[in-house]
């Protein structure tokens, strides 16, 4: 017996039904923060997944035409800031197209190595980027988590239904 699935078309669900799908379903919020040697660059991102225990892997998308990418696909490594619920503000400036995103009042050091590093948020991890894997209009960076630091309990960031939220 031969059991006949209805084929979705080609191009899958239309991309405003796709976000409305996304948009009941939170996210923790971060800012990936890089230096390829051409000054810091960062964005604000919602697609952190911790990928393997071993080796301890993340994985993180970012927009092809997004303005941190010519960065992010030049560097070796990253850091993975965790926003409190306490740091929209810091989510929005790292959300927004054509500032420096780096200027005061964005507080943020360099790690021994060189990376960018924000202040003040609930823990990071440093990663050297392993893969990036074309993703449609997307790219999914791939990294190894080399180094960590955590600020202990604190209630995170969260984003649902377009807006920040807390726990």
């Amino acid at each position: 017996m031969t059991i006949t699935v209805p084929s979705l078309p080609a191009t899958g669900i239309a991309p405003e039904r796709f976000k409305q799908i996304f948009r009941n379903h939170p996210a923790g919020v971060v800012v990936v923060t890089v230096d390829a040697g051409r000054g810091p660059a960062g964005f604000t991102a919602t697609s952190l997944t911790s990928l393997s225990l071993e080796p301890p892997l993340v994985s993180f998308g970012i927009g092809a035409g997004a303005s941190s990418w010519p960065h992010v696909e030049r560097a070796t490594g990253a850091v993975v800031n965790f926003l409190g619920a306490d740091q929209e503000e810091l989510a929005r400036t790292f959300a927004t197209s054509g500032i420096d995103r780096f200027a005061a009042p964005t507080r943020w050091r360099r790690l021994p190595g060189g990376d960018p590093v924000l202040d003040g948020v609930t823990g990071w991890l440093r990663i050297d980027i392993e893969q990036i894997v074309p993703a449609g209009d997307h790219r999914v960076v791939i990294g190894r988590v080399q180094e960590s630091w955590s600020a202990g309990a604190r209630s995170p960031l969260l984003f649902h239904d377009g807006g920040y939220h807390s726990l």
